[in-house]
């Protein structure tokens, strides 16, 4: 039987300049639509899996076309409730060489921002699921939405679903008065598998790598280390911390790695030269949607890294916030072959 897994958060519309237009030259743009969790979600439909994405959509044609969207990929949006002002939205400028990608928001009084606690029936939802996945993108929306996630993954908890977070730490989002540091704790406390960066633990959780320097731009193992190390300590419920790791050379040449701590071993996956960047947005959910992957089908940890990371280079090279790709063309990139030669 399949797995099932359930993502919580806000889709949002992507508005994006055509090629590598500035906003100040566009005359159109294109249009897409995406966000942490909903893209984890279509990565795992598009894996084969079970894959129920819960969210709070405008009752309008801008959020009956988002639903349709999501529909096209297999994504479960049978739960999705309908309610609120608008849809959120995000313009993207996308950079090239020396040039940085730049992103406006225009998503207060979204529809999600004002989700209500006890509107989801998180028992039904969670009814023979194995996953929860939800980003510390959603609760730094508003506190409704922070309340509503401790709601699922409280739910999740009592079911014996296992229950994953990207701690996606995001400045400028926490703006209803409280701190990460505020929120977080709590909700990273009803966690199995947490993903982040060092700046990500720091800034989210207060932990600093024990006794190595990071500020030299080159982060050793042993950073890592440490800080899943503290993780686990603070937070007991956490098995597997995981980190990706991204080089920036050009906004169009970038490597990518990541590592996963299980307490006891640290595996580091292949380091993969991404030199013609398509489209980096999503990068990091199409690495968690692969990780998930990994996790609930091979037995072996260090495998389920390899396909996060190889899922998350194939992203790279697709427009939009979707990863688009299949098993097959997952697996045939960890087996070595990046040659992209058309098969006869």
């Amino acid at each position: 039987m399949s797995k099932k897994v359930v993502t919580f958060g806000e889709i949002m519309l992507r508005l994006s300049t055509p090629g590598y237009q500035r906003f100040t030259q566009a005359t159109s743009f294109d249009v897409n639509y995406g966000g942490g969790e909903a893209n984890v979600a279509v990565s795992l439909a598009n894996y084969g899996l079970d894959s129920r994405f819960i969210t709070r959509l405008p009752n309008n044609d801008i959020g009956r076309a988002c639903r349709m969207d999501l529909d096209k990929y297999g994504v479960d949006t049978g739960h999705i409730q309908y309610g609120g002002e608008r849809l959120g939205i995000y313009f993207l400028e996308t950079g090239a060489v020396a040039r940085a990608s730049k992103v406006v928001y225009d998503r207060a009084h979204s529809s999600f921002s004002s989700v209500q606690p006890g509107s989801f029936n998180w028992d039904e939802i969670f009814d023979g699921a194995d996953w929860f996945h939800w980003t510390g993108i959603t609760p730094a929306v508003s506190q409704e939405a922070a309340d509503v996630c401790l709601e699922a993954i409280k739910a999740a908890n009592a079911k014996g679903v296992t229950v994953s977070c990207d701690l996606n730490y995001r400045k400028n989002l926490w703006k209803y008065g409280k701190k990460a540091g505020d929120v977080m704790p709590g909700l990273v406390a009803g966690c199995d598998v947490v993903l982040g960066n060092e700046e990500d633990a720091e800034m989210v959780l207060g932990i600093k790598p024990e006794g190595v320097d990071v500020t030299g731009g080159h982060v050793e193992a042993e950073a890592y280390r440490s800080v899943s190390q503290q993780i686990m300590k603070q937070y007991p419920r956490v098995k597997k911390v995981i980190t990706t790791l991204r080089g920036s050379i050009s906004a169009n040449h970038n490597s990518w790695s990541g590592v996963l701590y299980d307490g006891k071993n640290l595996y580091t996956a292949p380091t993969y030269q991404i030199t013609h960047i398509v489209d980096r947005v999503g990068g990091g959910d199409s690495f968690m949607g692969g990780l998930i992957y990994g996790l609930l089908t091979y037995d072996n940890d260090e495998r389920a890294l390899q396909f996060g990371t190889a899922a998350s280079c194939l992203k790279h090279t697709i427009p939009g916030d979707f990863n688009q790709v299949t098993v097959e063309e997952v697996e045939k990139l960890m087996g070595g072959d990046a040659s992209g030669r058309v098969s006869r």
